[in-house]
C-alpha cells in the first residue's frame, strides 16, 4: 500500500544518533555510521524522528510500503528492554563506535548551591560556571533530553556569550541554556524549538539577543514555537548591545 514513512538521507546524516532515541518503535538504528529504516513495518509514518535530526536529513514521503505492524514493533521493543536489562557478557562490552557528534549524550550537569554574598571588603570570588545542561545547541538538543523536563529555558543567541560578560550568573543560573545564530546555522529553529516545547512542561522561556538586526531571528523563531506549542509559557526578550549592556529587559 501507498503510505507516509520516514526516508533518510544518507549523504546528510552525520551519525549522531538522535533519531536513533527519538524514534519510540525502534524503526531505526545505525548501520556503517549512518543512521537506517531496518523495516518499513516498524515505522508509523508519524515524524518524531525529524525534530531530532540536527542536520535535516530525515523527512517524510509518500511510498509504496508495509503497513505498520504495531505487534511486532511491540514484540521487537520487549526483546530489545530484556537485552538491555540482561548482564552482557565481557565479549559483549565495547566502547562507543566513533560515528557521531558529543551531541547524542545528553546530560545533566550538577551545580552547587550559589554561596552567599561575600563582605565588601573580602577579595573577589572567581567567576563561577552556571551551564546546567549537555548539548547546547539547538541544531543537537534531542526534545526528549531528560533535562528539558521542568526547564526554565534559555534560548542565547552565539555572541552574548562574548558580549556580556556575566552571562552565567545574570542569565544561565538554574535555566537550561539552549544557544543558536539564526545567520549561521542552517534551517530554522522554530519547529525544533515547538517539538521541545510539545514534549516537556516548560516553565518560562528567556530569549537573550543582540542588537544586530539579524539577531532577531532566533526571537521570531522562539515566537512562533510558542504559538505552535499550543501553550501558555512566560517569556521575555532581552537585547544585548556590542558594548556588552542590556539594552532590553
Amino acid at each position: 500500500m501507498k503510505r507516509k514513512i520516514v526516508s533518510i538521507d544518507e549523504n546528510r546524516c552525520n551519525g549522531c544518533g538522535l533519531c536513533v532515541s527519538a524514534c519510540h518503535e525502534g524503526a531505526i538504528q545505525l548501520v556503517d555510521g549512518k543512521a537506517r529504516l531496518v523495516s518499513d513495518s516498524y515505522c508509523d509514518g508519524l515524524g518524531d524522528c525529524l525534530p531530532a535530526c540536527p542536520v535535516n536529513a530525515i523527512r517524510i514521503v509518500e511510498r509504496e510500503a508495509a503497513d505498520y505492524d504495531e505487534a511486532a514493533v511491540a514484540a521487537r521493543m520487549a526483546a530489545a528492554k530484556g537485552q538491555v536489562h540482561a548482564a552482557p557478557s565481557p565479549a559483549a562490552i565495547q566502547p562507543p563506535l566513533p560515528c557521531g557528534c558529543p551531541g547524542q549524550m545528553a546530560k545533566s550537569i550538577a551545580r552547587k548551591p550559589a554561596a552567599e554574598a561575600p563582605a565588601p571588603d573580602a577579595p573577589a570570588a572567581a567567576p563561577v560556571a552556571q551551564l546546567a545542561n549537555w548539548p547546547v545547541q539547538i541544531k543537537l538538543v534531542n526534545p526528549r533530553a531528560p533535562y528539558l523536563q521542568n526547564a526554565a529555558l534559555l534560548i542565547a543567541a552565539d555572541c552574548t556569550a562574548f558580549a556580556y560578560p556575566d552571562i552565567h550568573r545574570r542569565f544561565m543560573r538554574n535555566k537550561v541554556t539552549l544557544i543558536g545564530c539564526p545567520k549561521l546555522d542552517e534551517g530554522d529553529y522554530a519547529e525544533k524549538l515547538a517539538a521541545i516545547l510539545q514534549a516537556n512542561e516548560i516553565k518560562s522561556v528567556t530569549v537573550l539577543r543582540m542588537e544586530v538586526p539579524c539577531c532577531a531571528g532566533i526571537a521570531n523563531a522562539t515566537m512562533r514555537a510558542l504559538q505552535a506549542s499550543g501553550k501558555m509559557i512566560p517569556w521575555q526578550v532581552v537585547t544585548i548591545s556590542t558594548e556588552g549592556g542590556i539594552l532590553e529587559d
